[in-house]
């Protein structure tokens, strides 16, 4: 009797492991990843979010919100601060829904439901150049093997190519993680909240410089910062001065941990077209590590 309670206690034990181990490949645990320099995986979006200022772990409750309004919906998550470097409380996200992609018009009765929600409306251009890759995304755990699998690549694609790549968007849609950091235009994926909290901190570093006789060169796009001090870059569009027209004022802690910033200088605004047609293997820019958001959509499923 004891021969054959050892014996159902051994292959139950059996049963959960090869279980689990299951799971865990279903899930990703060994798919291939690939990170590519070349065009978007996605067009011009309108989309939209809630941004957020907080750790990332806690970014799962804004995606269950958003989708609950649009379950059929793809999700996106838009990610500007590094929190190896920047303290939790001051990580900045947003995080919600694509509403149309390219041509296609958004639906208005969704429109509406969203804004009722507290969602705000903004719009990411389509740029050719990005660093991309992706990871399937079938189960929970996908997403926290996504994390921990797809940004160490990433980093090492960067900093070998040394590119300027911020910040980073994570699309969920057709059961695939896509992870992607634009390389040209990067001011125009800054939502207006940091873009109003950035130039009231750049207006004030001008102010200090100013009165201070300060020589310090804050002018590089790309250090090893994680943020980004951003002018009025973004072309005019309906979408964009809407966004920018509606939104409240809000500021942000800076970076505490010491962090430089960067601003967007008229050299690059005078280069983007230029840059936009250069040759994949001419982007030698050296840009900010990426972000390893370890857990960073916990929730998100």
């Amino acid at each position: 009797m004891a021969d054959w309670a050892g014996l159902c206690v051994a292959t139950s034990l059996l049963v959960v492991l090869l279980t689990a181990a299951g799971y865990a490949l279903y899930s990703g645990l060994l798919s291939d990843i690939t990170v590519l320099t070349g065009s978007p995986p996605i067009k011009k979006i309108t989309f939209v979010y809630k941004f957020k200022k907080g750790p990332y772990e806690s970014c799962g409750e804004l995606f269950k919100e958003s989708r609950g309004i649009g379950p059929k919906l793809s999700r996106i998550g838009v990610y500007y601060d590094d929190p190896k470097k920047v303290p939790g409380p001051q990580c900045r996200s947003a995080v919600g829904s694509i509403l149309s992609e390219g041509e296609d018009q958004a639906d208005e009765e969704l429109l509406r439901s969203y804004e009722t929600s507290g969602f705000k409306v903004f719009s990411f251009p389509e740029v050719t150049h990005v660093v991309t890759a992706s990871f399937p995304h079938r189960t929970f755990f996908s997403v926290l093997l996504g994390m921990r699998r797809v940004y160490p690549r990433l980093e090492d694609h960067i900093k070998a190519r040394r590119l300027c790549a911020h910040p980073f968007l994570e699309i969920y849609r057709e059961g695939l993680i896509q992870f992607m950091a634009p390389l040209a235009r990067q001011g125009d994926f800054y939502v207006p909240e940091i873009r109003q909290a950035e130039r009231r901190l750049l207006e004030r570093e001008d102010f200090h410089s100013d009165s201070e006789g300060s020589g310090a060169d804050s002018n590089s796009e790309c250090s090893s910062g994680s943020g980004v001090l951003l002018l009025d870059s973004r072309e005019t569009s309906p979408a964009a001065s809407s966004a920018r027209d509606d939104e409240p004022d809000r500021g942000f802690g800076g970076r505490s941990s010491g962090g430089a910033s960067f601003q967007e200088p008229d050299r690059e605004r005078q280069q983007q077209a230029g840059r936009e047609e250069r040759p994949h293997g001419d982007w030698d820019e050296k840009g900010p590590a990426p972000h390893q958001w370890l857990g960073a959509v916990v929730g998100e499923e």
